[in-house]
């Protein structure tokens, strides 16, 4: 291809862009706006007066090229080249709005709007007798396609993972977890608004080893001190290093409540004895990302606010 046949492609691909990426948007809008006064009443004559409007317009910028692509050669076949080119390219702003409603990130809103008119540039590409051209053409298709369609939603997947994350870690105070008893492992956890509970349970179905549950919560008062009016039912006792220790006799369940930091962090079992609930709360340390990610890669933690 010589220059000049150089140039006059090159401006005719810019005015295919140019045109679509002005027309096509407010064609959608237009659209839109109709659907939304008259349905599919409304949208009817809009159809009938902008597609072939449209065709029309996309036919104009096939006549720098009339000696170079034969399509464009006449009149007829430019209206049959604009009808082909406006087919396959709004097939790919078709796949354009897919990939935008799954969160594939396409830029800001004047680059998506730039974007509308390439498909149609590509489109138009091909019908350019010209190896090279062509290959270019299949380039930017193959791009599209890798990016839509694998790249692309990878990195909204990554965006929305992170954003879960970020929501989880909202309150790092509260965030806390001790060392699952030996046989058990966590099976739920809460964030809630003013605390976070996890329940430990056997690793088994069908064990014997029974529920521990801990609490984190926001503390409520300087130092623990046991409930009054005291229950008849249960025995409290805070000892000298302000651990809070409560029994509730039938059924039996023991409660540990200690301090820690700012918080007050509470475990309680009908099955593991205070030994055991001691050594949850000595281990107690900040939740990981490590056992963050793997509580939300199997739905064992939810948000409640």
């Amino acid at each position: 291809m010589n220059s000049g046949k150089g140039a006059l492609t090159a401006l005719h691909l810019f005015l295919v862009w140019a045109m679509m990426a002005a027309v096509v948007p407010t064609l959608g809008v237009g659209l839109l706006f109709a659907a939304w006064d008259g349905g599919a009443g409304g949208l009817l004559p809009l159809l009938a007066l902008g597609l072939p409007l449209t065709v029309g317009l996309l036919a104009t910028a096939g006549i720098p090229v009339r000696t170079v692509v034969p399509m464009c050669g006449t009149l007829r076949r430019r209206l049959g080249w604009a009808a082909l080119v406006f087919t396959l390219g709004t097939l790919g702003v078709g796949a354009g709005l897919a990939a935008y409603s799954w969160d594939v990130p396409l830029g800001s809103a004047s680059t998506r709007l730039a974007l509308t008119g390439v498909p149609y540039a590509v489109a138009a590409a091909f019908f350019v007798p010209n190896r090279w051209v062509r290959v270019g053409a299949l380039a930017v298709l193959a791009t599209a396609v890798a990016y839509g369609g694998f790249a692309g939603p990878a990195q909204a997947q990554e965006r929305r993972h992170d954003a879960q994350v970020a929501r989880y870690r909202e309150r790092p105070q509260l965030l806390f977890l001790g060392d699952a008893p030996p046989g058990m492992r966590v099976s739920h956890a809460q964030i809630e608004p003013a605390g976070f509970i996890v329940d430990y349970r056997p690793v088994r179905e069908g064990s014997d080893l029974g529920h521990v549950g801990l609490v984190v919560r926001s503390g409520l008062t300087p130092a623990l001190k046991c409930p009054e009016p005291a229950d008849e039912a249960v025995t409290c006792t805070v000892d000298a290093h302000g651990e809070m220790r409560a029994v509730r006799d039938s059924p039996r369940l023991v409660t540990l409540t200690r301090r820690h930091g700012n918080e007050e962090v509470e475990v309680s079992s009908q099955a593991l004895d205070e030994s055991g609930l001691r050594h949850l709360l000595d281990t107690l340390h900040p939740l990981s990302d490590t056992e963050l990610e793997a509580l939300i890669r199997d739905k064992r933690i939810i948000h409640s606010f």
